[in-house]
């Protein structure tokens, strides 16, 4: 199984794919909590140079609460990752975490069904990008 979805985005540039990935998870319910750049980071803190690699943080308000009411701990698999990154022929790749391999060690029936529903809306947001 694999732990994420993706796409190529085409015609687009890096700052654009921000943009519309934000629109896009705004349409589904999500707010981006957090937005961690990579390359500024590694270079900071390591002097590395990296390609351009962001890792959003996006939750879903209502779902998180639900979940969280149904597992405590759950919470350290929140936020949802979506990572959008530059390759050196500069295509944008988006991926998003897929929630139901995430939660596979989670021994909770209960969350299961919000697993589900979050992976839809995630696998939407991809298939939504252009």
């Amino acid at each position: 199984m694999s732990y994420y979805f993706s796409k190529i985005l085409k015609n687009r540039n890096f700052d654009e794919a921000i943009g519309q990935v934000t629109v896009e998870l705004k349409k589904e319910g999500f707010g981006v909590l957090t937005e961690i750049d990579v390359k500024e980071t590694l270079k900071k803190k390591i002097d590395v140079d990296f390609k351009k690699y962001k890792i959003l943080g996006a939750c879903n308000p209502h779902f998180a609460h639900k979940v969280l009411t149904k597992e405590d701990k759950i919470g350290v698999f929140l936020p949802c990752n979506v990572v959008v990154e530059e390759h050196e022929n500069d295509e944008i790749e988006v991926s998003a975490v897929d929630p139901i391999a995430s939660m596979l060690a989670v021994e909770n029936k209960g969350i299961e069904e919000f697993a589900k529903e979050i992976q839809q809306k995630l696998k939407r947001v991809i298939e939504s990008l252009e």
